[in-house]
């Protein structure tokens, strides 16, 4: 397999932390991104980056760039999530969550684009979620966020079309990360009288599929194989069988169907 130059975002931990040490036991020459300063994991150079700042953005590529001379793979997986009522949601809240999940993507492949195009050729994995196919009861703006980059995504391939520039979308359902101890609980929603019980019965649910859930190497293997293939498909779906295979069903169950289904899992009466 011939060495690439990737980028990664979010690759502190979890789903990212994984992926970038997969790659690079590969061969490939791995960037990773965090937040706050981390060190080097092995070969993966980690590099400080906060997705919603465009300059912290033109500083990594151009290190990059100047090292390498290219970036032939753009892995958009930084992200967040809060938990609550939708109707309850803070102002900050909601910015947040889709400044990190959809403009911090934005951001990444508006600075890494240019590169490519010059180059002619160029891989984005941008790392949506089961989440962005259908929408989870007290994770709306996280679905919303998500569905953002699925609707971008489709777009984008579109664009960048002419100039050899692959888009491919990665949905995973259920994986065990620290994402479920990092998700933002919404206090006005934990206290509602209304939304209160509901939130909390649906949340156990929510983080015991998530602690039940696949290994991240799963996922990682997945965004192997992405980087691997000349011509990878544009949508890949990955997790609990039973996950995907709901997924998968959206185009041709009846939207009450689905809709009773989900309440029924998350336990909304």
């Amino acid at each position: 397999m011939q060495s690439q130059i990737i980028l990664i975002t979010g690759a502190s931990s979890g789903f990212g932390k994984i992926t970038s040490q997969m790659l690079s036991e590969q061969g490939h020459i791995v960037y990773g991104t965090s937040r706050k300063t981390s060190e080097n994991m092995g070969k993966v150079k980690m590099l400080v980056v906060d997705v919603t700042n465009t300059s912290s953005i033109q500083q990594a590529i151009g290190q990059i760039i100047s090292e390498q001379g290219r970036i032939d793979v753009l892995i958009n997986n930084a992200g967040m999530g809060i938990g609550g009522a939708l109707e309850l949601a803070a102002e900050r809240e909601v910015d947040i969550q889709m400044s990190t999940n959809f403009f911090g993507v934005v951001n990444m492949c508006k600075a890494v684009l240019p590169y490519m195009r010059k180059a002619r050729k160029g891989k984005i994995i941008n790392i949506s979620s089961i989440g962005g196919v259908m929408g989870i009861p007290y994770q709306g703006f996280y679905s919303a966020s998500k569905f953002a980059v699925e609707g971008y995504s489709e777009a984008l391939a579109l664009e960048v079309h002419p100039f050899n520039v692959k888009v491919c979308l990665v949905e995973p359902g259920d994986f065990n990360t620290g994402f479920t101890d990092n998700r933002n609980i919404s206090e006005l929603t934990r206290q509602d009288s209304d939304y209160g019980e509901s939130f909390l019965n649906s949340l156990k649910i929510i983080e015991k599929e998530e602690r039940n859930g696949c290994h991240p190497r799963k996922l990682g293997s997945s965004i192997c194989k992405i980087v691997a293939r000349k011509n990878p498909p544009f949508r890949t779906k990955v997790g609990p069988v039973v996950q995907v295979l709901f997924a998968m069903s959206k185009s041709w169950l009846p939207d009450r169907v689905m809709q009773y289904a989900l309440r029924l899992f998350y336990a909304i009466k």
